[in-house]
């Protein structure tokens, strides 16, 4: 049957490292669940860390990853339809899809399913909408009460914007609402495992992660995708690293500003990450909560102990 395995966490949290060190030892292939990996050229900024794929000089088959040019746009629902033909595919051959990643909304799309994302681009109501802060945007969401306000994902200003979107349509098409459910949770028939470090760690591994990406190549990433032509509202459109590297090339920011607002964004939005995973918790996901204290190698026999449990009872 080879069910879904999942391991998820917040921003520095190790879960692409342990999620490779499972895999390599149950014949399994990652599925990255991450907004900004699927895009080339884009490494340092999106945490790809590619050299934790081999493992013990073997390669772990990986997806979802370097599978458009920069510049492009992606969205939640091409993302389900890329990782079910993925994961049927992996499936299929005998393999075990592992999950790994720290994109909420992603996760959530995958197991408890929605339509929302059918729901059309208003291209009239996003421009009206860039004029305002992100304060004024959230208080627009919230004064939009519909049946994605619990489900919405507004921890970036582009899944803010969107979730208004939604929001507006379903408030003039009050119709459609019973039509938007679906749940796919029984096509994958997940394990899902979390990764949770205390926040003190989890701050000191961000701002060491980001001082040592400043000095070993995030600046001339970003600079290099300027110069390939992706315009710089496009950079700033992929948020964190790239707005902010792409704000300092520009001459908007100085090197000291830029590094203080890019460490206190990525440190919010760890903590908006593990909000939603909580969220998930509560609409139904069981998560199983790793301990901190566990060395890697019991996590790592945790794991597959209840894995093979899982499959078998299935």
């Amino acid at each position: 049957m080879n069910p879904l395995l999942i391991i998820l966490g917040p921003t520095a949290s190790g879960k692409t490292h342990l999620a490779n060190q499972v895999a390599s030892r149950i014949n399994g292939e990652i599925l990255s669940v991450d907004s900004r990996q699927v895009y080339r050229g884009m490494n340092i900024g999106t945490g790809k860390d590619l050299e934790e794929y081999v493992v013990d000089d073997r390669q772990v088959p990986y997806h979802l990853i370097d599978i458009l040019n920069a510049g492009e746009k992606y969205n939640v629902n091409l993302f389900q339809q890329d990782f079910q033909t993925s994961f049927l595919d992996i499936r299929d051959r005998n393999k075990v899809p592992v999950a790994c990643g720290g994109t909420g909304f992603y996760f959530y799309a995958l197991l408890k399913g929605h339509s929302y994302t059918v729901i059309p681009v208003d291209e009239e109501l996003r421009e009206g909408l860039e004029k305002n802060s992100n304060e004024d945007l959230l208080l627009l969401f919230n004064n939009l009460p519909s049946s994605y306000q619990n489900l919405a994902d507004t921890s970036t200003r582009k899944r803010l914007i969107r979730a208004i979107e939604i929001s507006t349509f379903l408030g003039q098409n009050p119709e459609k609402e019973i039509l938007l459910e679906t749940n796919l949770a029984t096509v994958y028939n997940p394990l899902v495992f979390g990764l949770n470090p205390p926040a003190e760690i989890r701050r000191e591994r961000i701002s060491r992660r980001l001082d040592y990406r400043l000095k070993n190549g995030l600046i001339e990433e970003v600079e290099s995708l300027l110069k390939s032509g992706i315009s710089a509202e496009n950079l700033i459109y992929y948020g964190l690293e790239y707005k902010y590297v792409t704000q300092y090339l520009t001459g908007v920011l100085g090197y000291k500003e830029m590094n203080t607002k890019l460490e206190t964004e990525i440190h919010r939005f760890a903590k908006r990450q593990m909000t939603f995973f909580r969220k998930m918790e509560k609409d139904g996901i069981a998560v199983n909560w790793l301990d901190y204290n566990n060395d890697e190698e019991e996590n790592i026999y945790r794991i597959i102990t209840a894995y093979n449990s899982f499959n078998q009872n299935i």
